[in-house]
């Protein structure tokens, strides 16, 4: 049942952020994008501090030892950044770049990073983009199992969470693919391949999680550190632009929409748990 779950849950949140991604990069939904963003935010930090958080520390581990391994990850996420960062800059660092509107919007890559990339040769940087989606997917796949393991309602939340952090993840990968390709569908197709690399993460993760049980605590931990670093280093900066009353006001019940759908979504699995 557990297995079942995991395998679900991670479809849902590889293929499913995909699919929604390539519905706002695609225009169908373009003009819901900030939306998305605030609602990421919302989801991420509720899954971490109500649910994720809790959940470890009620392990009976020593906070002390919790809050270690939080810190040492939220310092392993922005090292990460760093090192993503310096790739795309050393990668795209000669390649002409054309006039900003000509870019698009600014999209989420790799934990939602600011993705104007330039525009430039037709296969510059599309393996490496999917290269190191596939990365990040497959440990998506272990922190759901890891979530799943502790608890059903847990994992539901967490594959949710998921599915709202990667979508402007995927949307920048859009971005890169499309412009070495003039085939939307091809993009589609290979981001997709990436995402469903979170499966396999899941079903490793089933496997590693049940041999080391003892460190289901600390997988929770690291989960949360990635969804804290997410929210706070990058969704929410995105949203920190000068905008009118009634388009903050618009950004913050977004916001408490992705807390509210979290806590929606944790009573219902409760109640059929």
């Amino acid at each position: 049942m557990t297995v079942l779950a995991i395998v679900a849950g991670t479809l849902c949140a590889g293929i499913g952020s995909v699919w929604l991604a390539a519905a706002l990069s695609f225009g169908l939904l373009a003009r819901y994008t900030q939306h998305m963003l605030s609602l990421s935010a919302g989801a991420l930090l509720a899954t971490a501090f109500m649910h994720l958080l809790p959940e470890a520390f009620e392990s009976g581990v020593e906070p002390h030892d919790l809050f270690v391994v939080l810190l040492v990850g939220l310092v392993f996420f922005f090292l990460l950044d760093k090192a993503e960062l310096w790739h795309h800059g050393h990668e795209h660092g000669e390649a002409a770049q054309l006039p900003e509107h000509d870019l698009g919007h600014q999209h989420g890559h790799d934990h939602g990073h600011d993705h104007a990339h330039p525009i430039h040769s037709p296969v510059t940087g599309s393996w490496a983009v999917l290269a190191g989606d596939s990365v990040h997917c497959f440990g998506d796949g272990v922190l759901i199992a890891s979530a799943f393991m502790a608890d059903l309602r847990l994992g539901v939340i967490a594959a949710l969470a998921v599915l709202a952090h990667e979508v402007p993840h995927h949307m920048g990968d859009l971005m890169v693919l499309r412009a070495g390709a003039s085939n939307k569908r091809m993009a589609l197709v290979k981001v997709s391949l990436a995402g469903a690399v979170t499966t396999l993460g899941g079903l490793l993760g089933y496997w590693l999680v049940a041999q080391l049980e003892d460190a289901l605590p600390y997988f929770l931990v690291v989960a949360s550190a990635s969804f804290m670093y997410v929210a706070l280093a990058d969704l929410i900066p995105q949203l920190q632009k000068r905008l009118s009353a009634a388009q903050t006001a618009a950004q913050i019940a977004w916001l408490l929409a992705g807390v509210g759908l979290v806590t929606a979504v944790s009573a219902l699995a409760h109640g059929s748990h």
